[in-house]
């Protein structure tokens, strides 16, 4: 039987660090265990990890160091920290590093089961398919998104993003209004009836043009409409709401 996830626990605290793998272990995840910074790089350098807890207050090298140092071998590398301290400026310049967070001790194992849990379907990402007949804001799109983390097709008329649909399920679709055959809308709702839980993001650059087109498409559930030329932060941003409201139970 696999493991849930791979997780490595760095801490100067043997004895913690194995109390802790045991809980993980018995919970379904592979665990390995680093005494020190200069341990878990070359951890790091051997494997990828789901996440890493890291103790922020170690000797020779504290957690903040080290995850620096990981970031120049894994940069998409999910770092939580743990401390049984105040050390709020080690703690800040973690956070500012881009550890996703920080767990106090004593540890709260079932916290840190749904912590992993989080970090694995963040990493996973979305699927998503981009539909566009402009060849550079496909390759853009697809470029921004697959660096953050998800799984992009791009095509480029309604009729491509209909038969892409047949043959697999789609997250998130990004669909250009104005297409040279069949247009935005009506590609959308052929989409919706092969694939009714995707969530649909209209794209345009001809705001009055478009306009009727637009309504249509929210009123038949579509998530919202991006005017181009696209805000990628604002496109980001949406990408990540619609993320978490898929995550949460229903």
């Amino acid at each position: 039987m696999s493991a849930k996830g791979n997780v490595l626990i760095v801490d100067d605290n043997v004895s913690l660090a194995k109390t802790m793998s045991f809980a993980l272990k018995h919970s379904g995840y592979a665990v390995a265990i680093a005494k020190d910074g200069r341990e878990a790089i070359e951890r790091i350098k051997e494997s990828a990890f789901d996440i890493v807890f890291m103790d922020i207050k170690m000797p020779v090298m504290n957690g903040v160091e080290t995850y620096k140092e990981m970031k120049k071998i894994r940069p998409d590398a999910v770092v939580m920290m743990m401390t049984a301290y105040a050390v709020e400026d080690l703690v800040a310049q973690a956070l500012e590093e881009g550890a996703c967070g920080i767990i106090y001790k004593p540890l709260d194992i079932e916290k840190v089961v749904a912590t992993i849990e989080e970090a694995r379907q963040a990493k996973k990402g979305a699927l998503i398919l981009v539909v566009d007949d402009d060849p550079s804001t496909c390759a853009t799109l697809k470029s921004i998104l697959t660096k953050k983390g998800h799984t992009v097709c791009a095509v480029h008329t309604g009729e491509e993003a209909i038969t892409v649909a047949k043959e697999q399920v789609e997250d998130i679709l990004f669909i250009d209004m104005k297409l040279s055959t069949i247009n935005g809308l009506e590609t959308y709702l052929a989409i919706k009836e092969v694939n009714p839980k995707a969530v649909a993001i209209m794209m345009t650059g001809y705001r009055q043009e478009m306009a009727a087109l637009v309504e249509q498409a929210i009123e038949n559930d579509a998530y919202t409409c991006l005017y181009k030329p696209l805000d990628i932060e604002e496109l980001l941003g949406v990408v990540e709401e619609i993320l978490k409201r898929k995550q949460r139970p229903d």
